[in-house]
């Protein structure tokens, strides 16, 4: 069996790399990627994959990578997934996640492919979240906050579309904050993981630079959603869209106090508005019911060794910077 993931050099694709390579060795794993990304988080790993250079936003160049290397299965990973970078580029970041699924999509139309696809959409599609809306079901409403939001409900409703008019077998996945080693250190814990690290090794004062600290996130370990992936492209319902979820909620300060306490270190918290966006989400907490009647998923990995992993992720980086 082929299986084919967009975005394989980034923080989950790289990780479902890994899973697939250990876990699934009747699995032939390939990969796109742009001829700019970064190929730190493959590590070993990349002499296992067949790499396809693979531009999403040019049709001809993903037809050609689709044709070369003829998936059974596709895991559609890649995007511009940083949130507050979508309100400075609103535009890059309609034109990359929408555009770059539509040419995946027309490419496995064109070449007659029957591939199982799994795109991963987001929790922050239902953004304005109603205090009686928690824990939150696929049926709940959709109200974006965010213009990276906007474009995971086009992906979301893009992807119903294909199946319903073209037989497509596509299955959606709606997965909550996850996070663990290899997550961009734009994003909050790892930022937060990132500065301590650099605290301990001297290479900067004790003074921890944060943003809204009050937002309350349902936080799943990045191995346990890669896992869920493979568990929903393998026995997910196509046309069906499924909450990736642990269904508890914690706050970003609440992060940021075990990540402290794990770094045994005192220091400042100060707010940066820059890190502060035109608006938040409140509350994101899901119900992942349905995904895991359907799979037998259940989130193996504890917050504690998830945050632990992410701060030793910091400390080896700092220590030998690549």
């Amino acid at each position: 069996m082929k299986v084919l993931i967009t975005g394989v050099t980034g923080f989950a694709g790289s990780h479902l790399a890994d899973l697939l390579l250990a876990e699934h060795p009747e699995m032939r794993v390939a990969g796109l990627y742009r001829w700019r990304s970064p190929m730190d988080n493959l590590e070993s790993a990349a002499a296992r994959i067949e790499l396809y250079e693979t531009d999403l936003r040019d049709y001809i160049s993903v037809q050609r990578s689709l044709e070369a290397c003829r998936p059974d299965v596709i895991f559609h990973l890649a995007a511009q997934s940083f949130v507050p970078a979508s309100w400075t580029g609103p535009a890059e970041t309609l034109t990359t996640n929408l555009l770059g699924q539509t040419y995946l999509f027309e490419a496995v139309r064109a070449l007659r492919l029957e591939p199982a696809i799994q795109i991963a959409c987001s929790s922050e599609e239902y953004g304005l979240v109603l205090p009686h809306e928690v824990p939150i079901r696929e049926t709940n409403p959709l109200r974006p906050l965010s213009p990276y939001a906007v474009s995971k409900v086009a992906q979301d409703y893009q992807g119903y579309q294909y199946f319903q008019s073209y037989g497509l077998r596509i299955v959606r996945t709606r997965a909550f904050n996850h996070t663990g080693p290899r997550r961009g250190e734009v994003f909050a814990a790892s930022s937060f993981a990132k500065q301590l690290a650099s605290i301990e090794l001297g290479l900067g004062e004790p003074v921890l630079l944060v943003g809204n600290l009050e937002a309350v996130r349902d936080f799943t370990d990045v191995r346990d959603i890669v896992r869920a992936y493979v568990l929903a492209a393998t026995l997910g319902e196509p046309g069906e869209v499924y909450n990736i979820a642990s269904g508890r909620g914690h706050s970003i300060r609440e992060l940021l106090d075990r990540l402290i306490l794990l770094s045994g270190l005192e220091v400042e918290v100060r707010i940066d508005p820059q890190r502060l966006r035109p608006s938040d989400v409140e509350i994101l907490i899901g119900d992942s019911t349905k995904f895991r009647e359907r799979t037998g998923w259940e989130p193996r990995i504890p917050l504690e060794t998830t945050l632990r992993d992410l701060l030793d992720y910091w400390r080896r980086r700092l220590r030998t910077p690549r």
